[in-house]
């Protein structure tokens, strides 16, 4: 399995003197700094999601994080080129070879668009760089609301504002470039509808109802409902008794698929989108690039002869080493995935949010012979594994500091780069950081070091 490349060394020694700045800081008598999260569980925006935060910020070079936004904004590109550049633009051909199955891939293309590239891209790094775990690309993936509001909270504290000045720490507001696109797409000052499933507010809306209430803030009209509550008069769509711009889709395909009537409610929302009546944000056509075969059509470029040598840098350097697991696979590599069992991690290619992954580091040689066995059957990729960084976080009870583990969210837009933010875990827990996965996962604030003038 070949290496990753360099990271950025400068970068890296910013973000540790950054960070042993703020502990030292916050672990002087008297110090209010460990108090500064405060601010964050009881700002409006983020009250909803209780004592889900850790007591500091984390802190990143912003040359390095730029360095890697703009690979990332090149690598979506060669994304949503694959069905142009491997199937001569057939989104159809597309579904077949990441293994959809009939129905559920004539769904996801039911616009036959190439979507925008809007979304959440789930990222670690290392301690060398940045490495691309999955594709998040499409409204239905939350986050929009922490990611810029958590940073904004931290600063409402006297004394982080203080020591943000001193160490020139900036952030971006990943609501406020969500708001700039959806304003661009409607044309205008757009009333905008986040959509979920029939049934589906009881278990998500505690997701997408702080969404609304910072789209408010930064002057969007928005309301909250499932596909149910939008009616359709005149040839046009209202919620609340407004009349909508911009649905905001916050379901997915498989939602649909599950309910015929929760489709033929949709189905009326897609014939609006067409008739130009509603901007549907963003199109079904978003969860084809989501499926994890996409993955490997990138790393395991080297025989589709379609990636110029440049591109092919960029993708070795982002993406870690991947391969598909399929009822194809050869024996040889099936070989080589057993020999190294503590650098792999298999990833069903049905299942998200971490459901279903078997870490090779933490099972024996028989699970994970067994574990390649099934995820061939069934469908999966398999990947190298990527070791975290470690974030020392304060642990109140022990009074000691741990070592915790950090998955970096990075947000953007058609336009480029969105924000980070990052959700947080201990580095003795679980190999997945979710969650609905591990319970000890929580959210933290990222800040970039900005460069000197």
């Amino acid at each position: 399995m070949p290496p990753d490349g360099s990271g950025d060394h400068d970068s890296g020694v910013a973000m540790d003197r950054v960070t042993n700045a703020y502990l030292r800081a916050a672990g002087e008598p008297g110090s209010r700094l460990g108090q500064a999260v405060e601010q964050v569980e009881s700002a409006p925006s983020l009250s909803a999601w209780g004592k889900r935060f850790i007591n500091r910020p984390l802190f990143v070079g912003e040359t390095e994080m730029r360095r890697f936004a703009d690979d990332l904004q090149r690598l979506l590109g060669l994304l949503l080129e694959l069905p142009d550049r491997l199937f001569d633009g057939s989104l159809e051909r597309f579904g077949d070879a990441i293994g959809l199955a009939p129905e559920r891939s004539a769904l996801m293309r039911r616009l036959g668009v190439v979507p925008p590239a809007c979304g959440r891209a789930d990222v670690y790094h290392d301690g060398d760089g940045y490495r691309m775990l999955e594709f998040g690309i499409g409204s239905d993936h939350g986050g929009w609301d922490r990611s810029g509001e958590i940073p904004r909270a931290f600063l409402r504290d006297e004394a982080f504002a203080e020591f943000a000045a001193e160490h020139r720490l900036g952030y971006t507001h990943s609501a406020t470039e969500l708001v700039t696109t959806l304003r661009g797409v409607a044309g205008g000052e757009p009333v905008v509808a986040l959509v979920e499933a029939p049934g589906a507010l009881a278990k998500w809306g505690g997701s997408w109802r702080p969404l609304r209430q910072v789209l408010s803030d930064c002057g969007l009209r928005s309301h909250v409902g499932e596909l149910g509550d939008l009616t359709v008069r005149g040839g046009h769509v209202y919620m609340a008794g407004d009349r909508v711009d911009v649905v905001y889709r916050c379901f997915d395909a498989d939602q649909l698929l599950d309910d015929p009537d929760a489709l033929a409610l949709a189905e009326r929302i897609f014939k609006l989108h067409e008739a130009g009546a509603v901007v549907l944000w963003t199109p079904l056509e978003t969860n084809l690039f989501c499926e994890k075969e996409c993955m490997t059509m990138l790393s395991d470029h080297a025989g589709s002869g379609c990636f110029s040598a440049e591109e092919q840098a960029v993708i070795d350097r982002v993406i870690p080493w991947t391969r598909s697991l399929n009822g194809r696979t050869d024996a040889g590599l099936l070989d080589r995935c057993r020999a190294n069992r503590e650098q792999l991690i298999l990833k069903p290619s049905g299942l998200f949010g971490g459901r279903g992954v078997v870490p090779g580091w933490k099972t024996t040689d028989s699970a994970w012979s067994e574990a390649l066995r099934e995820g061939a059957a069934m469908g999966a990729v398999i990947q190298r594994r990527v070791v975290p960084a470690a974030e020392p976080v304060f642990d109140p009870v022990t009074q000691e500091l741990r070592p915790w583990h950090a998955v970096h969210g990075f947000y953007y837009t058609p336009t480029g780069f969105a924000g980070t933010h990052a959700r947080i875990a201990p580095a003795d827990r679980s190999a997945v950081i979710g969650l609905m996965i591990e319970s000890s996962t929580q959210f933290a604030g990222v800040f970039h070091v900005m460069d000197s003038q």
